[in-house]
Formats: C-alpha cells, structure tokens, sequence
C-alpha cells in the first residue's frame, strides 16, 4: 500500500468524521461567518493528536475546528523504518451558510 493510498484514505476517514460531528456555530449563523479554517496538527508517536494549530475567519469557527479535531478517535502512529513518528497534518474544514 503506498503512501498515497494511506493518505488519499486517512483524508476519506478524516472528511467523514467532520461531516459526522460538524455544528456551525449558532453565533457565526447569525452573524453570517463562514469561510474556511485551515486546521494543522500532529499525530504523536502514540496515536494521539496533538499541537493542534487554527487558522480562519473567526474564532466561533475556529473553536468548532477545534472541537471536531480533539474528537477524532486514537489513530494508528504513522512509522519510518518501523519506528513510531509524529506526522503532521494539514486539513481545511470549510464552513459554508446554506
């Protein structure tokens, strides 16, 4: 399995997830924020997710990006050589009024 199915499948696993746990803030509703935040992070060598970074349009935005991120469930360290590494992430989670 080469790296780019790995990737192309956690990006699948990660687009599900924020689908399946995303609320637009009822605050940036009224207000009319949307817009994309770009969500940066880590996964350690344990699974976990760390070193979480937001970038976007608002913080009520910003603060949901978070929420859904801290929600993802432990995931299987990535490895070089067969040692656990941390991988670094980059994911925009674009929230859009209908």
């Amino acid at each position: 399995e080469s790296a780019g199915d790995k990737k192309a499948c956690f990006n699948e696993m990660m687009q599900k997830h924020i689908r399946k746990n995303f609320r637009y803030p009822e605050i940036a509703q009224e207000m009319g924020v949307q817009g994309r935040v770009a969500v940066m992070f880590t996964i350690q060598k344990d699974g976990s997710i760390g070193n979480i970074r937001l970038r976007g349009p608002d913080k009520n935005l910003e603060a949901e990006a978070r929420r859904i991120i801290e929600k993802l469930p432990q995931m299987t360290p990535g490895r070089q050589r067969g040692r656990p590494v941390r991988v670094p992430f980059s994911i925009p989670i674009t929230f859009k009024l209908q």
